[in-house]
């Protein structure tokens, strides 16, 4: 089994998807080095999208966790050869390997991301399976980005809990009846995750969160803190940049709450 994702109760991850860096934004980051040095000199998280479409070396994962701070996790998203295309389904050999290549990322993994297509719902002797396959493989946080209104209900809740499989919290919600969960499903909050993904809004991918959205996050996170073990938000409204300032704008928000 691969080793676990380095877990901190309370601790907050906040980034985005993906490290680029805007020209208007690049000021606020250190001058030197690398896109993701420089990121990782004032966020603590980042999540790897790349890895839905195409496979990283394992000595290319190394080197991006040779590139940040002690602190600093990275999510990565499975590929979609396993969510998309075989859609759970006879896919060991696919996570064996990604695995093997992730897992270079050491103890600066913090989580893996499966999102899965809108047309995939609920079955359960599938999802059973294949967490429970992964969970032979893999002890760390594991969050589920579900886009099918059959999967946020109380059979679904039951089945994932026992393999410590957590939903995403998606803005805009993903599908009719989805919601954001206000506890973890087994009531144990010791190796349970909040994990925030916030497309944009209005415009999915472009718009940015404004300042009384941001306070209010900042009010649900700091009492998320308190009962789950690690509490990531990730922006993914990177398509003009808006990712980068909401990402900083948050994390000023709990530094200057002690958090």
């Amino acid at each position: 089994m691969h080793g676990a994702c380095h877990q901190d109760t309370g601790r907050f991850a906040i980034g985005c998807a993906g490290w680029a860096l805007p020209k208007d934004a690049q000021q606020a980051f250190t001058p030197e080095g690398s896109h993701l040095e420089r990121y990782a000199s004032r966020l603590n998280a980042v999540e790897i999208n790349s890895s839905f479409y195409r496979p990283h070396k394992p000595a290319t994962y190394a080197r991006w966790a040779a590139s940040v701070p002690p602190g600093f996790r990275f999510s990565v998203k499975l590929p979609k050869a396993i969510t998309h295309e075989r859609r759970l389904a006879g896919c060991q050999d696919l996570v064996d390997t990604f695995l093997a290549e992730a897992g270079q990322l050491g103890d600066k993994l913090g989580c893996l991301l499966v999102q899965l297509p809108p047309s995939l719902g609920w079955h359960a002797e599938r999802v059973d399976a294949f967490f429970t396959m992964l969970r032979e493989r893999h002890a760390g946080h594991v969050v589920v980005e579900p886009r099918h209104a059959s999967w946020f209900s109380a059979d679904a809740s039951a089945l994932l809990a026992p393999h410590h499989i957590d939903l995403a919290l998606a803005d805009p919600a993903p599908c009719a009846g989805a919601s954001w969960p206000l506890a973890p499903a087994n009531g144990d909050a010791s190796s349970r995750i909040a994990y925030y993904r916030l497309h944009g809004s209005p415009r999915i991918y472009y718009d940015r969160y404004d300042p009384a959205y941001l306070n209010a996050l900042a009010d649900r996170l700091q009492a998320d803190a308190r009962r789950f073990e690690s509490v990531w938000c990730v922006f993914d409204n990177t398509a003009l940049g808006a990712a980068t300032f909401n990402a900083l704008e948050l994390s000023e928000l709990l530094k200057g709450r002690g958090l």
